[in-house]
């Protein structure tokens, strides 16, 4: 499914033009859901992280017991080469992804050795700089890992994802506040979720439920070197009612201030636009 436009994928050792063909009816993806992907971004020139998002989709094929085929410095090459291809200044979402063709006698686990492998670069836009959202509650839950592959960015992940977001938007509302299994704040839908309160920022701790994300690490670490007080701990939903300012953190749009939780209304503070001006200075000087 295309989100963008002008999409390159690069499969079988070369770039194609376009949306292309890559997974067959009988692969073991097709209907066994052994799938993983990672995001990564080009924006104005620039892919913060790039490294990392590589890296971590040979640790999500290898939590769904694939064998990745290409190493990080060789997928960052790949991928590098192909942002060359892209109109100059577009901002591209970089999606590469494994899957398993191959299952075992009862098809179910996936033969390591199959793993297939693809990038997609898909010109996705930026959000408006003014772009918020707002957030509600749902019966749904981030599962654990004795339930689910929670220690990969699986593709097989996402439907509980979709059902959050579905019951969210049936409310009125942009996007669900998402609990673990002990009923805490983990995430939301989408992304990774950070509170302020009294000047100080908060974060649900990484408990194995959700992928604590690279652009939410890269986020406390430029907090704290600016001297900021950031905080990992155990969040409840009254704690998100009482916050000063909320904001979500991920790879697609790196900062989206949050206006409401239910009927609790937010302003956009000065931690969420300083947080994001601090992002992408961090990402022109990296470059």
């Amino acid at each position: 499914m295309a989100v963008g436009t002008n999409i390159l994928t690069y499969f079988n050792g070369s770039w194609h033009e376009g949306d292309i063909p890559i997974m067959r009816a009988a692969d073991h993806a097709s209907w066994l859901g052994s799938s993983v992907f990672d995001g990564a971004r080009q924006v104005n020139g620039l892919a913060p992280d790039l490294v990392a998002h590589c890296a971590r989709v040979n640790r999500s094929a290898e939590a769904l017991m694939l064998a990745p085929t290409v190493g990080t410095e060789e997928m960052v090459s790949i991928i590098r080469e192909g942002l060359t291809r892209c109109a100059k200044g577009a901002a591209i979402y970089i999606r590469p992804m494994y899957w398993a063709t191959q299952g075992d006698a009862l098809a179910i686990v996936p033969e390591s050795d199959s793993t297939a492998f693809a990038v997609c670069l898909e010109e996705i836009p930026m959000p408006a700089a003014d772009a918020s959202t707002t957030l509600t509650r749902t019966r749904f839950r981030r599962p654990v890992l004795e339930d689910a592959v929670v220690n990969a960015k699986a593709g097989c992940l996402y439907p509980n994802n979709a059902r959050m977001l579905t019951e969210a938007r049936s409310k009125g509302f942009g996007n669900a506040l998402v609990a673990d299994a002990m009923g805490n704040v983990a995430e939301t839908a989408t992304s990774n979720v950070f509170m302020v309160k009294d000047g100080e920022v908060f974060t649900p701790i990484a408990n194995g439920t959700f992928l604590a994300g690279i652009t939410r690490a890269r986020h406390m670490t430029n907090m704290r070197a600016d001297g900021m007080i950031v905080h990992e701990r155990v969040l409840t939903f009254d704690d998100f009612h009482d916050a000063d300012e909320v904001f979500l953190s991920g790879n697609m749009t790196k900062v989206t201030p949050v206006t409401a939780f239910d009927e609790t209304q937010y302003q956009v503070g000065p931690v969420t636009r300083r947080v994001r001006n601090m992002y992408w200075d961090w990402a022109a000087s990296s470059a």
